[in-house]
């Protein structure tokens, strides 16, 4: 049994990371999709790792900070698709500083991706789920979402109105038949998992491998999460069966925070 046959995902952040591993898990599950990111290569190399079997993978290189080209890649793929029904907002940037050494720019930078992409891609792809009486909203959020943390203030922030955003858009969205829900990992193996270690361990003047031993003493599993695990619950969530959740900020993040 296919879970998602015959619905049109569209994942920013596609062509790496989390974002890649829900892309292979919803094509398993049947679903057409549209991988975007910034990097072609990298997304033409995501597209030929998924394999053979699947329908047609397409691909849309844009920047999800910038308004315009999220507007406008929506567009094209409305056009060609005729509609979306999943959007998963994975795009992400990561920068560790202390708050007193952060850049504004970085600061920036962080917001426009992690936050304002989310509000685009939200705000380009809602109205015709709304209109069509049914869609799934996942964003892809952090344990750095749900509690503040030392080094990475501005990250935090990004993601705490990725979580207050997905909220209040679920409110509004529930009587037409759209979720709209986030999903708070922790430390994942990924390049951008990878990033915060090494930056941390720099902050604190030690090394990676202690810098990862103090991190996974804090996660009672022992461990980090894998990508796949992610994309397994992001696949519930795209599910039509999954219509009676919305507005949640799900943590999968090997129990480290319970809240």
């Amino acid at each position: 049994m296919t879970y998602l046959t015959g619905m049109r995902a569209l994942v920013t952040g596609g062509s790496r990371g989390i974002g890649l591993a829900i892309a292979e898990a919803f094509a398993r599950e049947g679903a057409e999709l549209c991988l975007a990111a910034t990097d072609r290569a990298r997304l033409e190399t995501a597209r030929a790792g998924i394999g053979d079997g699947v329908p047609e993978i397409m691909l849309s290189d844009f920047d999800v900070g910038d308004r315009a080209a999220c507007l406008e890649a929506v567009a094209r793929l409305t056009d060609r698709w005729g509609r979306i029904d999943i959007l998963v907002n994975c795009a992400g940037a990561y920068r560790a500083a202390r708050f007193l050494d952060y850049d504004i720019g970085d600061i920036d930078r962080l917001m426009q991706v992690n936050y304002f992409g989310t509000v685009h891609m939200m705000q380009a792809v809602l109205p015709g789920m709304q209109a069509r009486g049914f869609g799934r909203v996942i964003n892809i959020a952090s344990t750095a979402g749900k509690w503040g943390s030392a080094n990475q203030s501005a990250y935090n922030a990004s993601k705490h109105a990725v979580v207050g955003i997905t909220r209040s858009v679920a409110l509004e969205m529930a009587a037409a038949g759209v979720t709209v829900n986030a999903i708070c990992p922790g430390l994942v193996d990924t390049e951008l998992g990878d990033a915060l270690v090494a930056e941390y361990a720099e902050i604190n003047g030690t090394s990676v491998d202690a810098m990862m031993q103090a991190i996974l003493a804090r996660i009672p599993v022992g461990r980090v999460i894998q990508p796949e695990e992610v994309a397994e619950l992001a696949v519930y969530i795209a599910r039509r069966e999954s219509g009676g959740m919305t507005g949640q900020s799900l943590l999968y993040d090997g129990g480290m925070l319970m809240v």
